[in-house]
């Protein structure tokens, strides 16, 4: 990491950080270009790691790149503010974020129940009831273990005497 005064090392501010986004964007080696897709997600974290989980259709471009190559790359981050820097004339960016890199392999049974069941609690619906049956005709859920990953974080403190 270039900017090593912004990186997040604590493992419970990184998971934070990840609890409080609510959108991913799993990057995937395309066929001509890398291919990004933003999904909504579940996760679980403990002893220092962190696995993901999503779900989507059991076919489609996500599916068939993944399929060919699974190692990807997971991107979340959170937009506070812009905000300006009196001292050297310009504007920046108040953020946090978090990157990480694994495999994405297909979860069955128990586990990709598990996986419906951290997405739905992720997105507010913990213990939401639905049809495991419906769930797994028809979405395929991936589990990404990952092998490592990083936080960053940047605010600005003013130049009042206050910190942001």
């Amino acid at each position: 990491m270039r900017r090593a005064d912004r990186e997040i090392k604590d493992f419970n501010e990184i998971v934070d950080i990840l609890d409080r986004c609510n959108t991913i964007r799993l990057g995937m080696n395309g066929e001509e270009y890398p291919y990004v897709v933003p999904l909504s997600f579940g996760f679980e974290a403990a002893d220092e790691k962190i696995t993901i989980y999503i779900h989507g259709a059991k076919e489609g471009l996500k599916h068939d790149l993944i399929a060919k190559d699974n190692y990807v790359c997971v991107e979340a981050s959170i937009f506070h503010r812009f905000i300006k820097v009196p001292r050297f004339n310009n504007l920046t960016t108040e953020y946090e974020s978090f990157i990480g890199f694994g495999e994405a392999n297909i979860a069955y049974d128990d586990e990709a129940i598990k996986g419906l069941d951290l997405i739905c609690e992720h997105a507010g619906y913990k213990g939401f009831r639905y049809s495991v049956k419906k769930a797994l005709d028809f979405a395929r859920v991936y589990k990404i273990r990952l092998e490592r990953f990083t936080g960053k974080r940047r605010f600005v403190e003013q130049y009042d005497g206050s910190s942001v």
